[in-house]
């Protein structure tokens, strides 16, 4: 390994160095902010239990309702975001939000890092079926070289996307006056994390450093990267090509009147395979013929060629991959048991991205050396070993 990394990823400081696995799902506690209870039950599963047992649904859907009564447009102007890709969750949350609760929705779309055929078809689809759409892709060049900034410094090329994705709704909705943001599910809750929030209708923007950002500020991460790449300088960007990266000031959200991420599935009991049966009859959504590489699915992610290496990461550093995640919401919604989704993990977790690994490497611009290094730079000692040139990794489910 030649590549030294810095410590920009504030979240993985803070991952224990004993592995252990939630009883009742498919979940290890390295995931960041993650909480296990006494009976070795993560927060995720608990967080089930109360929406099972304790939520009262009809009274949560009153509650949106008075909601939305308050930001409802007298004029027909829009009245909601509704941050979107095009994938199932965001178009479940916007057709429900417009058909059910006669909302006007304005989808926001911050552009995948290179868009699948599937992706750019069902972002059509949603607008086919009735939603209006702002899309907006950022510097190619600039992003391009982020992109390779966060995939060495934060171990996710991704992470540019999700800077982008979680900042720029709120640009617009400040621009345009509407005072509301609604996201789909609260992944804190849905999929295992800070309880903190799970049983709150929305997340304020003081929360986006730690539980969004890797706790590294953009203009941080990008000052570091100017004094330490030779690929990124100054004349990359401009100031104006900065300006989504990041949350508008908390001073001109309190200004708006913009609480911060509303989650629908506070509201609406959250069930991503009940949203994919919701858009495919009411938009046109249409799932990858070929199964999502890293898991068992072909509904899930489907928007960015890049996406797969956001997982495959994921799954290097915390041991935690894509098939967890879909395998682990499916047995709290009693889609799979965990034996199931055990034999589902063995199978593919941890499986490696190929299908778009060549054109990933063109888009950073790095060599298949340079792209291994920065990849085996963040496998921790308590979670992998070599032998004879093989890594292995020692805490397998079980």
């Amino acid at each position: 390994m030649t590549f030294k990394r810095s410590n920009l990823e504030k979240q993985i400081l803070s991952v224990p160095k004993e592995v252990s696995w939630c009883k009742r799902c498919v979940v290890s506690n390295q995931r960041p902010r993650i909480i296990f209870n006494e009976e070795g039950v993560c927060s995720g599963c608990v967080n089930t239990d109360y929406k099972n047992n304790d939520v009262n649904w009809d009274h949560r859907e009153q509650e949106l309702k008075t909601l939305l009564d308050q930001h409802r447009s007298k004029d027909g102007s829009w009245d909601v975001i509704v941050p979107s890709s095009g994938g199932k969750d965001s178009g479940y949350v916007a057709h429900q939000l417009k058909y059910e609760y006669g909302m006007n929705p304005l989808t926001v779309t911050w552009a995948p890092l290179s868009y699948t055929d599937i992706g750019r078809q069902n972002l059509q689809g949603n607008i086919d079926c009735g939603l209006s759409n702002i899309l907006f892709t950022p510097n190619g060049r600039f992003q391009r070289k982020l992109a390779r900034l966060c995939f060495e410094e934060l171990g996710d090329a991704f992470h540019v996307f999700v800077l982008g994705q979680i900042s720029y709704p709120f640009h617009i909705a400040s621009k345009l006056g509407i005072k509301l943001v609604f996201y789909g599910e609260n992944g804190e809750a849905e999929y295992a994390g800070d309880p903190e929030f799970a049983d709150k209708p929305f997340k304020p923007s003081s929360e986006f450093l730690k539980q969004y950002f890797k706790g590294t500020p953009f203009r941080e991460l990008l000052d570091y990267g100017l004094k330490n790449k030779n690929y990124l300088s100054e004349e990359d960007f401009s100031e104006a090509d900065l300006t989504f990266y990041e949350p508008p000031a908390q001073e001109e959200l309190d200004k708006n009147g913009i609480q911060g991420k509303h989650f629908f599935s506070y509201y609406k009991k959250w069930i991503p395979q009940e949203n994919y049966y919701y858009v495919v009859e009411n938009c046109g959504f249409k799932p990858n013929p070929l199964r999502t590489e890293g898991t068992y699915s072909k509904y899930a992610s489907l928007d960015d060629k890049m996406d797969g290496f956001h997982f495959y990461l994921r799954y290097i550093k915390f041991g935690l991959g894509r098939c967890m995640e879909d395998a682990g919401h499916e047995i709290r919604d009693g889609h799979l048991t965990r034996e199931e989704a055990i034999a589902l993990m063995n199978r593919y977790e941890g499986e490696f991205p190929q299908r778009y690994f060549n054109e990933f490497l063109e888009y950073l611009d790095i060599t298949e050396d340079h792209f291994w290094d920065v990849v085996d730079s963040w496998r921790a000692d308590h979670l992998w070993e070599n032998k004879d040139g093989e890594w292995i990794f020692k805490h397998p489910i079980k």
